[in-house]
């Protein structure tokens, strides 16, 4: 057996003083191997909880996985495990989270980085949750370069989550503000926000971008998902008759998992959603 390689990545974003920070796990046997990216969800980033070693499982299992921080979630090259740069959270938008997957795609695909990482570029799959569900969706429906895709608790509508008052306090305060249940710190989210998703809503309404997602797709939920509800997966499914969905009887959004993550193993629900996304991006 071989044994696992981690390297990690600073790739430039759209803003060059905001990379786009990521790292690949690969078991180094000179194998070409299908490459996975995981998109993580709101308030969230590479590093989560049990990530890491999700990313070393499905490694282990024959492939790189690669892992990413967006650009404008918080984080910094030299602050990874923590959101700390609220500005940059605050100006994050939907635009900008394709575009550093795209980014992403493009750094991976160049000849001499699949031969460093061992990448198949024929084979790259997508891994989104939450938020990182619905941005993956769409990401897969204008990228011919995924060949297959799978959401975790994905959302399936962006624009229900906002009422007509709370879009009218925003513009004209300028700014909202989200909890941050772990640390109770308010993170900033400002107008930009909004404006972007008004200036592409038609890219961003996730039944049409479904609707062109030829791709396999795996649709992964619990049925006691306290931010997501289960019917955000039976309206993908409704949408993508062709999908395979896979219900987790009693799961939590996370699957059980939280952040921080002290222990070795993943909880069993996550167990779960990885051990069947393994089984499906090798069938």
């Amino acid at each position: 057996m071989h044994q696992l390689t981690k390297k990690e990545l600073i790739i430039r974003g759209e803003s060059p003083q905001k990379p786009i920070t990521a790292d690949i796990t690969f078991c180094d046997n000179q194998v070409s191997k299908p490459l996975v990216i995981l998109a993580h969800g709101f308030k969230g980033f590479k590093d989560w909880g049990p990530w890491p070693i999700m990313a070393d499982q499905i490694a282990t299992e024959g492939f790189c996985l690669c892992k990413l921080n967006f650009s404008f979630n918080g984080t910094a090259p030299n602050k990874l495990d923590e959101i700390h740069d609220l500005e940059a959270f605050g100006h994050n938008s939907f635009s900008k989270e394709l575009e550093d997957l795209d980014r992403l795609l493009d750094h991976l695909s160049q000849e001499d980085t699949t031969k460093e990482y061992q990448i198949d570029p024929d084979n790259i799959y997508l891994i989104g949750h939450s938020r990182g569900g619905g941005i993956s969706i769409i990401k897969s429906s204008e990228d011919s370069r995924i060949k297959k895709l799978v959401t975790w608790a994905s959302v399936y509508d962006f624009a229900s989550y906002f009422s007509p008052a709370e879009l009218m306090y925003w513009k004209t305060h300028g700014v909202i503000y989200v909890k941050n249940s772990l640390t109770g710190e308010n993170f900033p989210m400002y107008y930009q926000f909004v404006e972007d998703f008004l200036k592409n809503e038609g890219r961003f309404v996730i039944e049409k971008a479904i609707e062109k997602v030829s791709q396999p797709m795996l649709i992964v939920h619990g049925t006691n998902d306290e931010t997501v509800n289960i019917n955000a997966a039976f309206q993908l499914k409704q949408w993508k008759p062709d999908a395979n969905l896979h219900i987790i009887e009693q799961a939590s959004h996370t699957f059980g998992a939280k952040h921080p993550f002290a222990d070795s193993k993943l909880p069993k629900d996550l167990a779960n959603a990885v051990e069947r996304t393994i089984d499906f991006l090798k069938s």
